[in-house]
């Protein structure tokens, strides 16, 4: 296979041995399974946490290993892609939701819900998206209305990845309905409070094995405890977030190029059409050129946005680049492996079909592509 451009060192590629055997021995196996249920066992959360896979950011006093450096968080996503197990809400957890948690709990939210939440106890998510809402976040609906020592929730999200399986949700609801962004915050609904209900498990094109719901809150009774932040301040909280996800979606889609690419390569050296392999063809040897090419590209620049990230200088114009370009090449470049295939492309146990079904989502999650070059657009001043 290729060699790859790098920005990891000795204890990266040590700790990716972990990841990968990991995957291997806990994940594999079961993961046939989980596609057929919908779910991911929460076994496989407990053991993630007791290997120190999540949330290894979080600061020693709570049960992490405090450290601050995304390249292990690329890491988790590039195994995971490697081995198609799109069911493991792991990045959503350590590189999206958990970043909520160590920048705005207090000290203790905490101690309450920080150690959970690395050993893998406590699986979170995050509910922004709404039946009439999805990128724009200024027309949520939700609303959470001030009773003194609680907040009153009513509401409804759809399409929130770790729906079912949660234990704790941050749901982005309006506690000013005259205040524009400035009267949105961010409260954590728990597990089994009253009026807190889950919809169906959605039934997806692809990621079957990542459950994903839609939840509804009837006049929830959420403690002023659970306000994450101060009131008011959500959308800000999200602004200061959202690159980081965009950034962890950006990894995912390098991860599956070069994956597409190393099957596609294994399988024109050994498939033969008119007596010599199909790679010995010029049309599809120039196709071949192109994809390991591209996938170069995009490593360089994504390896480029994950050092800046731990530096603390990716913008949210830059996080845009990276989710919009990356998603939308690991579409195209998974298409052509698939076409490269032939028939055996389309059947569901060649792992090129899945990675098929499961890629078309990240054009779509984490903001849109459109969604991305408007913000670039108006970053130039447009």
């Amino acid at each position: 296979m290729p060699e790859r451009p790098s920005i990891y060192e000795q204890e990266h590629e040590d700790f990716r041995a972990t990841a990968r055997a990991f995957m291997e021995k806990e994940v594999v196996p079961y993961h046939d399974q989980w596609e057929k249920d919908g779910i991911v066992s929460r076994e496989v959360w407990r053991k993630a946490g007791e290997m120190g896979l999540l949330c290894f950011d979080v600061d020693e006093e709570y049960g992490g290993a405090g450290i601050k450096d995304f390249r292990y968080n690329a890491i988790i996503a590039e195994e995971i892609t490697r081995v198609g197990a799109g069911g493991l809400g792991f990045t959503l957890h350590s590189d999206v939701v958990v970043p909520y948690f160590t920048s705005l709990c207090n000290d203790e939210q905490k101690q309450r819900w920080l150690p959970g939440l690395v050993s893998g106890e406590l699986i979170s998510a995050i509910a922004m998206t709404e039946p009439g809402a999805g990128s724009d976040l200024q027309g949520i609906r939700t609303t959470a209305v001030d009773k003194g020592d609680h907040y009153v929730l009513n509401g409804s999200k759809t399409f929130i990845s770790n729906g079912i399986i949660s234990d704790l949700v941050i749901v982005v609801a309006r506690t000013d309905p005259d205040a524009g962004h400035q009267g949105i915050s961010l409260l954590v609904v728990e597990r089994g409070m009253p009026g807190f209900e889950r919809g169906r498990n959605l039934d997806k094109v692809g990621l079957k094995a990542q459950d994903t719901a839609e939840l509804f809150f009837d006049n929830v009774e959420v403690p002023k405890a659970n306000l994450l932040g101060e009131e008011g301040s959500g959308f800000i909280s999200l602004m200061l977030n959202l690159p980081q996800e965009r950034l962890s979606i950006a990894a995912i889609a390098v991860a599956a190029i070069e994956h597409a690419l190393d099957l596609s390569l294994a399988y024109v050296k050994e498939r033969e059409a008119f007596g010599k392999p199909i790679g010995k063809f010029q049309h599809i040897r120039f196709q071949i050129a192109e994809m390991a090419t591209e996938a170069h590209i995009a490593r360089v620049f994504v390896n480029d946005c994950i050092l800046k990230l731990n530096r603390g200088e990716v913008d949210a114009s830059l996080a845009s680049m990276a989710k919009w370009w990356t998603t939308e090449l690991q579409k195209k470049v998974v298409d052509q492996a698939v076409q490269l295939f032939g028939g055996y492309g389309y059947m569901t146990e060649y792992p090129i079909a899945k990675a098929y079904a499961d890629t078309r989502i990240q054009t779509i999650y984490g903001g849109t592509t459109e969604i991305q070059k408007e913000i670039i657009g108006r970053s130039l001043g447009l």
